[in-house]
């Protein structure tokens, strides 16, 4: 998967600065790819980019396949016609958090700019829409109508619909599509937006030297269109609530464990039609993502199931996946699957054998690295070339706040190990990662602004206050790049960029 060394940067879309609410798909992401040429970098990693549902958290959608229309950049439709200028906003001093509130007000003018393109929509622009739907009918169909649905039933679960649209019978959804027809097809016309602005950043990007390293999450959300449409997939009772729910045992981030509470995959039912499910969704992420990280891979060797009743994680137990039947038939669909497995928490011999059967890349967080002996896997000189070096991630703490929240004895251990008086941290952790065998070295952005815990993206087991951090403009100053680019030629890491020799 890795030819050859480099490095890149852990941004998630929604934190970059700029005149909406929330960070979008809009200048600020191209002058974010031009920052990463000018430092050198040739990876910008995100998180995943569904429609967030309850704390906005993007690990728990509406949708597996969907985009988040929060992200969609205003001026952008301006540019193609969809709105006039007049209609944008004033634009906002630019604050420290994601105000993810007034995002939504935002929504009423992509209602305008819906009704706009279904109006003077050029035939091109037209026929792109048109074929937009019907390749991708098969999540398309079933998600605007459950978010249409789920509106007209006042934001409640689809477990409390009426019955006849819970259980899908054809009538039902026929009725139902031609009543909200409106609404369906402007939800349509969001996603048709979205992955226009997606994939014409993307290939921005790639002309530029610039992968996007996307994030796929093993589990979808409960309140979706993909357990709604997908039902007999999922460990469900008689009244469509999960029996099951998943989740992680107790561990460095909760003495409880973390209780998710994502239904859980019947696995046996998947077997049965060839994992079809899963191919449609590793199908369109690669072709959203240069590479993916599979969040929680530890989960295709056995998953913590939890009983739905249960308010902890505590009294869940291990239940073996068949993640090798899974990930051969992925392999035999794509060839080789450029994948990192996020191999943190509890890894036993059989996630190992899984991740080395096909050759995925697993993690190394070096804040974990220096509170045991020298057998810990994260240490630098247990690395592998094949795995993808953090200083931390978004579930961890910023380093700086990780080091001084260190008491004197783990602040030695760290000096000792490094051999440096470490005053300056967070940049004495990035240059050990730099310095790794890992083929693939990622920095939190947080970490090259030395920003405290105040900038946390987010802290597991909590279900409020996450997601909210946003970098503001120019933090990212001449001296940052420059260091920055010096560390990447210095260990072998530094992006040739492209236009650079031509």
């Amino acid at each position: 998967m890795f030819t050859s060394r480099r490095s890149g940067i852990l941004l998630h879309p929604s934190s970059l600065p700029g005149p909406q609410p929330i960070g979008t798909l809009g200048q600020e992401a191209y002058d974010f790819i031009d920052w990463l040429v000018t430092a050198g970098q040739s990876v910008w990693q995100i998180l995943p980019l569904g429609p967030t549902g309850y704390s906005n958290c993007p690990y728990s959608c509406y949708s597996a396949f969907a985009g988040n229309p929060r992200l969609i950049n205003l001026q952008k439709l301006v540019d193609a016609g969809d709105l006039q200028a007049s209609k944008l906003p004033a634009a906002a001093s630019v604050s420290s958090n994601v105000d993810f509130a007034a995002a939504e007000t935002q929504l009423s003018l992509l209602r305008l700019a819906s009704d706009h393109f279904s109006e003077t929509a050029s035939p091109a622009r037209r026929q792109a829409y048109e074929q937009f739907c019907r390749e991708q009918a098969y999540w398309l169909n079933d998600y605007c109508f459950f978010m249409s649905m789920r509106q007209l039933q006042q934001n409640r679960d689809w477990q409390q619909w009426p019955e006849e649209v819970r259980q899908r019978q054809q009538k039902a959804l026929h009725k139902w599509g031609l009543e909200l027809q409106t609404e369906i097809s402007w939800h349509k016309y969001l996603q048709f937006i979205f992955f226009e602005q997606w994939f014409e950043l993307k290939s921005y990007a790639n002309q530029n030297g610039v992968e996007i390293f996307g994030d796929l999450p093993i589990f979808v959300a409960e309140n979706s269109a993909d357990v709604w449409a997908n039902r007999h997939l999922f460990h469900l009772d008689e009244k469509e609530q999960p029996t099951l729910v998943a989740g992680v045992p107790p561990d460095y981030f909760s003495k409880t464990g973390q209780r998710w509470g994502n239904p859980l995959y019947d696995w046996e039912q998947m077997a049965e039609d060839g994992y079809s499910w899963w191919l449609a969704r590793f199908r369109w992420n690669l072709q959203l993502f240069d590479m993916i990280r599979v969040d929680h891979f530890r989960g295709f060797s056995a998953c913590w199931a939890i009983p739905a009743d249960e308010k902890t994680a505590i009294n869940g137990k291990w239940v073996d996946v068949p993640g090798k039947q899974l990930f051969n038939r992925l392999r035999s669909e794509f060839g080789e699957l450029p994948i990192v497995a996020e191999d943190l928490g509890v890894i036993t011999p059989e996630v190992e054998k899984l991740r080395d059967k096909f050759n995925l890349p697993g993690m190394k967080v070096l804040q974990f690295a220096f509170d045991s002996g020298p057998s810990n896997p994260y240490l630098p000189h247990n690395h592998r070339p094949n795995s993808v070096v953090y200083t931390g991630t978004h579930d961890n703490n910023t380093s700086l706040a990780w080091w001084r929240s260190l008491d004197s004895k783990g602040k030695q251990q760290v000096k000792d190990y490094l051999k440096r008086p470490c005053h300056d941290m967070p940049w004495t952790l990035i240059e050990t990662a730099m310095a790794s065998v890992a083929k693939l070295a990622i920095i939190p952005l947080q970490d090259l602004l030395a920003l405290d815990g105040k900038s946390r993206m987010n802290q597991p087991g909590t279900a409020n206050g996450n997601w909210q951090w946003r970098n503001l403009p120019d933090q990212s100053n001449r001296e940052i790049t420059v260091q920055l680019r010096h560390l990447s030629h210095l260990y072998g890491r530094l992006l040739c960029n492209p236009t650079e020799t031509q």
